[in-house]
């Protein structure tokens, strides 16, 4: 890694926004880079380190028609000519807008392999199993939403059709699903790949925005954010990396009810004449 690429690209913008009051740093990890990122600045949030935390992401210049020569081969237009980006505001939960669940991360470890029936495990079945959730419990789950316009005619396939396909038969294998159901799993629990596939903009994260206001409507209750990158592109290890995390409505809290000095007087009142009676009686 040259001295240009080290950073810090997230300081760099807070002083190009005129945010003088923040800082900054950056977190990567290829298209798992995101929901680390999220999970690392909900941390600081929750934990009150950090009032509020942005996670920002945007596109590279040389991404720019990077399966182009493909398209053209097949004499469509020269695709990915946009660059992508996204950007979420982390507060502290408010009772009303959708929380992060801190307690139930998926996480890839060293140990788990890079097999993909292992790294959705990790990532899917190990964080429904802290809950006690099963498959169903999960109304979307979000993971690698590459666009398929873009992927398909450059060969790489529908990824995110293909995780979610990996997601359905894991469920067949943990006895939660026939067989035959999973075209229906993947069509209501899925999502169609929308994101630009420049880097580690195609997470599960660019989900997270219509996660959140479909939460609100009450059209879905909780939503899974996968992250999941290839870290040998960087020629450093072998392994793959990802993470995961639900995302729901907050809990309600049981208002609690007030005491007035007039209920604690009758309260002493009531116990004063038990007492009475008490000795009266002895």
């Amino acid at each position: 890694m040259n001295q240009r690429g080290g950073g810090n690209f997230a300081k760099a913008v807070a002083e190009i926004a005129g945010c003088t009051n923040a800082s900054g740093c950056d977190v990567r990890g290829f298209c798992a880079g995101p929901v680390n990122a999220v999970i690392a600045a909900a941390c600081q949030v929750a934990a009150g380190a950090r009032k509020n935390c942005v996670v920002l992401a945007g596109g590279a210049i040389p991404k720019l028609f990077m399966n182009s020569r493909d398209h053209v081969k097949k004499g469509m237009p020269a695709l990915e000519d946009c660059l992508g980006n996204f950007a979420l505001l982390l507060a502290p939960d408010d009772g009303t807008s959708p929380v992060i669940r801190l307690d139930a991360l998926g996480k890839h470890s060293v140990g788990a392999g890079s097999a993909p029936q292992a790294i959705t495990s990790a990532l899917v079945w190990e964080p429904l199993q802290k809950l006690g959730l099963g498959f169903d419990d999960v109304d979307k789950y979000a993971a690698e939403l590459q666009n398929p316009e873009i992927t398909l005619p450059a060969g790489a396939g529908d990824v995110p059709l293909a995780n979610f396909k990996m997601i359905g038969a894991l469920a067949v294998m943990k006895g939660q699903l026939e067989k035959a159901q999973i075209p229906d799993f993947v069509k209501a629990k899925g999502i169609p790949g929308f994101a630009h596939t420049q880097g580690h903009i195609p997470s599960g994260v660019p989900f997270v925005g219509h996660a959140c206001d479909w939460i609100r409507s009450g059209k879905i209750k909780r939503a899974l954010v996968i992250g999941k990158g290839s870290l040998f592109l960087a020629r450093m290890t072998n392994l793959a990396d990802g993470a995961s995390f639900f995302i729901e409505p907050p809990v309600e809290e049981k208002a609690s009810q007030a005491v007035s000095k007039e209920d604690i007087k009758r309260l002493l009142l009531e116990a004063l004449s038990e007492l009475a009676s008490t000795l009266r009686s002895e």
